[in-house]
């Protein structure tokens, strides 16, 4: 009896010493609380993996900027973005998921266990770890951007473009996410201004023949935005420069803005392959990335979907992913 009680002094004595120190160690570690994330944490506290799971920078995600969702399962009526990232994660955590505020600011998957650093100070080593950190839409950059943000502007058509039925709409942008945002919101949409900086799109052949076909898209080449308009109802319309320096004022509803998104991926880039953009690469159709043990789900990992729904479904593999492994190991 005495033998246990003083092993179980040490054990505590050795993990009080590494709380000490900064370092925590952790059975599963996700990184990123979006539908990915809170999902994975869902499965993963059911499957008593005790998950750890930091929030980062945005709590809840992308979707905590957009108002309504209507498009995901199960919700008749629809729902805000943050109300929904809510109750994802209060499911998450009546399974037991340790939810903490924090971002990760560095990591070495160099071996196991991985270490991730969280806001640059305090180190969780982890037996396996899921990146669900997602990807940063890019803006302009202008203030009335801000200002109508969630209220007229929005960087996914998918997501939104059904409140702007029968309206027009304008999309910025010159490659094949704009292209594919113009031709989408054409189906939907009244009229479609597609915003192009240059005298050319960069969009792939087929993409550029799609959107010259649609009679209801209307290239501007080489016009820049230079503000967004509206009022208490939104956006309502934008005032844009063309190549001769003069003011061209179009009304619209909805201003999408297609210039491309940076996965929040660049902390593991030593480690784990990623594409040319970004986005990290994972084996088949798994979640599985080139390190046993880390698994990569929604955003940060998906140049194609971008959506909610498959984000939620890409935690769930990661989540399955990551028990299936660490029941492999001794």
């Amino acid at each position: 009896m005495a033998l246990f009680k003083t092993i179980e002094n040490l054990d505590e004595k050795e993990n009080q010493d590494k709380l000490d120190s900064g370092v925590e160690k952790v059975k599963c570690l996700i990184i990123g609380s979006g539908p990915a994330g809170y999902t994975a944490a869902i499965y993963a506290a059911r499957a008593n993996l005790n998950p750890v799971l930091y929030e980062g920078l945005e709590p809840g995600g992308q979707l905590t900027t957009t108002t309504e969702v209507e498009n995901f399962p199960g919700y008749p009526d629809g729902i805000t973005g943050p109300a929904m990232m809510e109750d994802l994660k209060k499911q998450a955590q009546r399974f037991g998921t340790d939810v903490r505020f924090g971002i990760a600011t560095a990591s070495d998957l160099s071996k196991r266990p991985f270490k991730i650093t969280i806001d640059n100070k305090k180190v969780v080593e982890a037996e396996s770890v899921i990146i669900a950190t997602g990807a940063t839409a890019k803006y302009l950059g202008l203030e009335s951007e801000k200002k109508f943000m969630g209220q007229g502007v929005s960087a996914c058509a998918t997501c939104d473009g059904f409140f702007y039925k029968g309206k027009d709409v304008a999309v910025v942008g010159g490659g094949d996410t704009a292209a594919e945002e113009a031709t989408y919101l054409s189906g939907i949409c009244n009229k479609v201004y597609l915003i192009v900086r240059k005298d050319y799109l960069r969009a792939s052949k087929v993409m550029v023949e799609r959107v010259m076909k649609t009679p209801n898209i209307e290239v501007l080449f080489e016009h820049v935005t230079k503000e967004i308009v509206g009022d208490m109802s939104g956006v309502t319309g934008v005032i844009l420069t063309n190549a001769k320096g003069e003011e061209v004022k179009k009304d619209i509803h909805g201003f999408f803005v297609a210039i491309g998104h940076k996965p929040n991926s660049d902390i593991f880039k030593p480690y784990i392959d990623t594409d040319e953009v970004g986005y990290i690469i994972t084996e088949g159709s798994s979640s599985k990335t080139k390190v046993d043990g880390v698994f990569a789900c929604g955003d940060v990992m998906d140049p194609h979907y971008r959506q909610a729904i498959t984000a939620a479904g890409s935690g769930c593999k990661a989540a399955i992913d990551a028990e299936r492994f660490l029941g492999t190991q001794k």
